[in-house]
């Protein structure tokens, strides 16, 4: 056991599990993520697969240590698994432990949930088989964080994306490979759609200095929510879940006889029940607080249903 888990972190928290933990935990500094662990990245000039992965000489990333017992001698017929050398390059790494480099990988900006890594382990781990991404902190100009206008599948309101030209936001980039990518647009569809920005148009800064050409965006259908009481024009998205429905709840005797009378009866009812999601969001736009944003949505779409893709996208299903 390392001190490198989500879970020794302060990563535990995962949004689908725990709803007024939205959007949970994100990272603050480029990480790979790997059998449900944090192995840092050194940001370095050139490509982010050349960013050495930094781990301690026995193949574990570096950082204190508790004393442990001594563990038993393996049996000879149990060979031990290979494992990354000391600060080895991300691609080496990806590769040795199985998964494909970053060539093979798409750059998708997190504005919610996705910037945690217990919420990504959660989304795309499955038996045998632990997700392994490559998370950066990177700038992102002419973007800003709401709130979805509608009520997502485990009840919370999720944050959205909203352009906003003067904007200098920190978001979190992860790096996909195909069939993480269809994973996450499953969870994504039909509320969401991928789009792709240009790197001109909105400016992606890494950490390293460095300008992306371009990255993928999960944008809204149903626009962003405005303040129930029209001071915010949209409503800041990312902060506190609780903080965010109680205000929610406040602005609405629908939403109250719906919902209330707290969040957490919202999201009990709201998780359980999409017949209950469908009428709180069809709330939001009878009060008018939503507002639509037809300039991401003219962006080239891509995914379930777009025109531009990877093979077999367009068939994954699209649940509520």
């Amino acid at each position: 056991m390392t001190n490198r888990t989500l879970t020794s972190l302060g990563f535990a928290d995962t949004p689908a599990k725990h709803p007024l933990t939205y959007p949970g935990r994100p990272i603050t500094h480029p990480t790979l993520l790997t059998t449900g662990e944090l192995w840092d990245l050194t940001p370095t000039p050139g490509d982010l697969g050349t960013w050495p992965v930094l781990t301690s000489p026995g193949g574990q990333p570096k950082g204190p240590r508790t004393k442990e017992p001594k563990p038993e001698e393996p049996k000879p017929e149990e060979p031990k698994p290979k494992e990354p050398k000391p600060e080895e390059p991300l691609d080496a790494v990806l590769t040795r432990l199985g998964h494909p480099p970053t060539p093979h990988r798409h750059p998708v900006i997190a504005v919610g949930s996705n910037a945690s890594p217990a919420q990504l382990h959660h989304k795309l781990s499955r038996p045998g088989h632990p997700a392994a991404v490559p998370m950066v902190p990177v700038e992102v100009h002419g973007i800003a964080v709401g709130c979805s206008a509608h009520i997502g599948r485990y009840g919370y309101v999720a944050s959205a994306p909203y352009t906003a030209p003067e904007a200098r936001t920190p978001l979190v980039i992860s790096w996909l490979d195909d069939e993480q990518l269809a994973a996450v647009d499953a969870t994504e569809y039909p509320n969401y759609r991928r789009v792709l920005l240009s790197g001109e148009q909105y400016p992606m800064l890494m950490p390293s200095g460095e300008r992306l050409p371009a990255a993928y965006l999960y944008v809204g259908e149903r626009g962003v929510l405005m303040s129930p009481d029209g001071t915010e024009r949209p409503l800041p998205g990312g902060g506190d879940q609780s903080a965010l429905l109680t205000r929610l709840l406040a602005g609405s005797p629908r939403l109250r006889e719906l919902l209330g009378p707290d969040p957490r009866s919202w999201v009990t009812r709201a998780g359980t029940d999409p017949a209950v999601r469908r009428e709180g969001t069809r709330i939001f736009q009878e009060e008018g607080w939503t507002l639509p944003q037809p300039e991401l949505l003219h962006h080239p779409h891509h995914g379930p249903g777009g025109a531009v893709g990877p093979p077999g996208h367009d068939a994954l299903s699209t649940p509520e």
